[in-house]
């Protein structure tokens, strides 16, 4: 509890003034007042999230992080348990969708085991934080202890914190784990009240049966757990999983060393919402990359405040739509440190009688 108490004591408020400051610069650019629309509005936030008035993305990284779900035994999803470590060993050889977008945005992926219920081979690319062997099923009691869902926030805060030691601009944060909508769709049933089928979706894109008995698998295990939402790791252990743990504390860490952190989807941000629910401060260092095809989604953005850049109907986790999303900030961030003034340019601003167009 130290390092996460000390972690959240350093979470701030964003700097507005010195976003007053990019927002003037902005203005003088060589094109009309805000016609850049979300662009600008990125740059301000970098800025007032840094304290940089000239922020650079040079270093980036995406931590994706893997766990298992005991509630998988009930039948709630499309695909076996054992695809989770099959997919980190293809993270690990390259080979999927985020190391392609990592790829493409100049990012490095890390690969955490927070839970894989087996031992993975070591590899440089692959941090074991492992808490446990997969959660537990949470239709017949919690997920995890109490200890356990600290200790994967913890281990999340401590990943950052050892990460950003070679230097660290900005962070995005994916997940992957067969199952893991399930707890997700039950954390935010918790949080907003709202009916379980209501924020509930299809993950790898299950058959009506299937969801029908996901839907009655999520509020069984809040019947049987009671989970607080006055209290977020109450929640955590009694429904979430390792890997939403540990997303939650390293966007923690994110926000307290004032560094941006971009979300992916549902899970990603079922760890962002973890993370605000313990710090409300923590929303303002959050960016949302994207609404993706799963219900509860928009549910939980909502509920934080948070627009998405992106709706492209994603829907594949891992980080991919945090990929996307850091692209369009460091497109923002260029617009407002290379793109000319007026003064630059040596081009007329407009006037009253005769707008630029």
């Amino acid at each position: 509890m130290k390092r996460l108490s000390k972690t959240i004591d350093r979470i701030k408020p964003v700097d507005k003034e010195i976003m007053e400051e990019a927002q003037k610069r902005l203005d003088q650019l060589t094109k009309p007042h805000g016609s850049l629309g979300r662009l600008e509005e990125l740059a301000k936030r970098v800025v007032g999230i840094t304290g940089k008035p000239n922020p650079a993305l040079n270093h980036k990284l995406i931590i994706t992080m893997a766990g298992d779900h005991g509630v998988v035994e009930e039948g709630i999803s499309a695909f076996p348990q054992e695809v989770t470590s099959q997919m980190v060993y293809n993270f690990l050889r390259g080979g999927a969708g985020i190391n392609v977008l990592a790829k493409h945005v100049g990012a490095k992926v890390q690969v955490v085991d927070m839970g894989v219920a087996t031992d993975l081979e070591r590899s440089p690319e692959l941090i074991i934080k492992k808490i446990g062997y997969g959660t537990r099923n949470f239709t017949e009691g919690l997920a995890m202890s109490p200890e356990e869902a600290l200790q994967s926030i913890e281990a999340g805060i401590e990943i950052v914190e050892e990460l950003s030691q070679n230097g660290l601009d900005i962070l995005g944060v994916g997940d992957m784990g067969i199952g893991n909508t399930t707890p997700s769709s039950a954390i935010i049933a918790v949080f907003s009240g709202c009916r379980v089928r209501d924020v509930t979706g299809r993950g790898t894109g299950i058959e009506n049966k299937v969801f029908d008995n996901k839907v009655k698998v999520i509020e069984k295990g809040l019947v049987v757990n009671k989970p607080n939402p006055e209290d977020p790791i109450d929640v955590l252990a009694k429904v979430g999983g390792f890997e939403i743990g540990g997303i939650a504390g390293s966007i923690l860490a994110g926000a307290a060393m004032k560094i941006p952190v971009v979300i992916d989807g549902f899970i990603s941000t079922a760890g962002a919402l973890m993370a605000t629910e313990l710090a409300p401060l923590t929303k303002e260092y959050i960016i949302a990359s994207h609404n993706s095809q799963e219900v509860g989604h928009k549910v939980m953005l909502e509920r934080m405040g948070l627009r998405p850049l992106l709706d492209l109907d994603l829907r594949l986790g891992e980080g991919t739509g945090a990929a996307l999303g850091i692209s369009l900030v460091e497109a923002a961030i260029k617009i407002l440190t290379e793109m000319a003034t007026f003064a630059d340019a040596g081009v007329s601003e407009r006037t009253n009688e005769i707008p630029y167009q």
